[in-house]
């Protein structure tokens, strides 16, 4: 077998398990073990149960020898971001507050990839609460880049993408609030995929924003991302955000077929603060486009000064009411240095909650309050709408976007931690998608001169996720930026 059969794609694993030549078991074995050789470097996983695991592989070989193989996925290893509810697993977003709970049930994406087939192997890691940039603001301790373990992952979803690049696990889930799959998809040289909002469900998430966040696989090419996301998309209604999508239209049919677009490329996205090495290898990705017959034009968004405000009230405001359940009282931490249930209240909030979560805490119970709500909160969602209209303009002349993903590569682990207003800029070209509840694809373009991985992004109209991911795949199979790993 392979000695790095870990790095293969979820594509070519499964003709390796349909002609025999691999098993589930001996897969999931490759896994646990280069987990266990290298996660103490990188501290991508919080928990796993490995039993567990190998049992779910066990059960998906004997699928396989009678014939009843559920879909491409079956057996193939899928790690899941730690805010996702996964029946009788741990889950703590990351957080001290939530040490000792243990999921009573599956979120919908889980039940949707248990009925694929998958096997769930493990609680990846991610800032507390899905709040950051970089992961360092976990409370189980920071991941570092496979490419460097002295740089950041990017986050929140930084366990997943670290996991999946450095071939802890195949496929992974994550979360995307404001670029919380893209960004680290990008700092670690992976493929991620923000789905339209309402395209996954969101029943099993523990809600950050609850009209911002939004479930999305990530992996090494875009092929397994597409075929992930075929598994758990649809409509489902127990989320009332849910919308019934036609999953026909992303079929891995519709995203290898070629199709020429219209690309614009927005010019806002390209000015000031953009490291020239990106700006340098995007262009030369522009230019791939262009000599393969896409129309190229040059467009205005120009509401995307206002992204940044808009997105740390409104997003801040949707964590204080969705953080006000823990409590200490009903699970979780509870703090023993209480005098009364009102110190109870306030001591397990302190004690159990990080300070970037309480920043935002504190910052979304100000804008909420009844002097701020409408300067404020009101005026922020009025903007917002300007936003997305602003998008769905410039989508009445183009078919698709391109743009940056990061301002830089991956940064040093603590540069940026003592100045949040710097932190949250790593975000900048992200966070306007989930505003404007569009689809957005980060890949793989290049490396800098320091050898890190530059990713950039294909933005496209909302539930258009087979254009995004086609004018992606196109891109793919003409470099060969999937079959890059770090040297670990």
């Amino acid at each position: 077998m392979d000695s790095e059969i870990f790095y293969k794609s979820a594509s070519e694993l499964d003709s390796l398990l349909d002609s025999g030549k691999l098993t589930s078991v001996e897969l999931t074995k490759a896994v646990i073990e280069r987990t266990r050789s290298i996660d103490a470097k990188l501290h991508a996983f919080i928990s796993f149960d490995e039993e567990k695991t190998l049992n779910e592989a066990i059960q998906s070989d004997m699928r396989r020898k009678t014939g009843e193989k559920l879909s491409n996925l079956d057996g193939i290893p899928v790690g899941i971001k730690d805010l996702i509810s996964e029946r009788g697993q741990p889950l703590t977003c990351g957080s001290k507050i939530l040490g000792g709970y243990v999921s009573p049930y599956d979120a919908t994406v889980i039940e949707r990839m248990r009925n694929a087939g998958c096997v769930l192997w493990g609680r990846l890691n991610m800032d507390e609460f899905a709040m950051g940039s970089s992961n360092e603001n976990s409370y189980h301790g920071k991941v570092a880049n496979p490419w460097d373990i002295s740089r950041v992952p990017g986050g929140s979803s930084g366990g997943s993408a670290a996991a999946v690049a450095s071939g802890e696990t195949i496929l992974a889930l994550g979360s995307d609030t404001g670029g919380s799959i893209r960004q680290p998809a990008a700092f670690c040289g992976i493929v991620g995929l923000k789905p339209t909002y309402g395209a996954v469900s969101r029943y099993g998430l523990v809600a950050f924003a609850s009209s911002l966040d939004q479930i999305g696989p990530m992996g090494r090419s875009v092929e397994d991302v597409a075929t992930l996301f075929h598994v758990i998309s649809g409509h489902d209604d127990k989320d009332s955000s849910s919308y019934p999508v036609d999953k026909t239209n992303h079929s891995m049919e519709s995203v290898k077929n070629k199709r020429i677009k219209t690309i614009g490329i927005p010019s806002e996205y390209f000015g000031e603060g953009l490291d020239p090495e990106i700006r340098q290898t995007i262009e030369d990705a522009i230019n791939f486009y262009k000599n393969a017959g896409h129309r190229v034009k040059e467009v205005s968004l120009t509401m995307t000064e206002y992204t940044m405000a808009v997105y740390y009230i409104i997003a801040t405001a949707e964590a204080s009411s969705n953080l006000a359940r823990f409590d200490g009282v009903r699970y979780g931490y509870r703090s023993e240095r209480a005098k009364d249930a009102v110190d109870l209240y306030y001591r397990t909030r302190g004690e159990g909650f990080g300070s970037e979560v309480k920043r935002r805490i504190m910052l979304g119970t100000y804008v909420l309050s009844n002097e701020n709500f409408e300067s404020y909160y009101l005026r922020a969602q009025k903007v917002r709408t300007l936003i997305r209209n602003d998008f769905m303009e410039v989508f009445k002349n183009v078919d698709l976007l391109i743009t940056p993903v990061t301002p830089s590569p991956a940064f040093k682990i603590g540069e940026k931690s003592a100045d949040p207003l710097q932190m949250y800029l790593s975000d900048i070209y992200t966070i306007s998608i989930n505003l404007a509840g569009l689809c957005a694809l980060s890949l793989p373009c290049g490396l800098s001169s320091d050898r890190l991985p530059i990713g950039f992004q294909i933005i496209g109209k909302p539930f258009h996720e087979h254009e995004v991911l086609s004018l992606g795949y196109e891109f793919e199979q003409a470099h060969d930026f999937k079959n890059m790993h770090p040297a670990i």
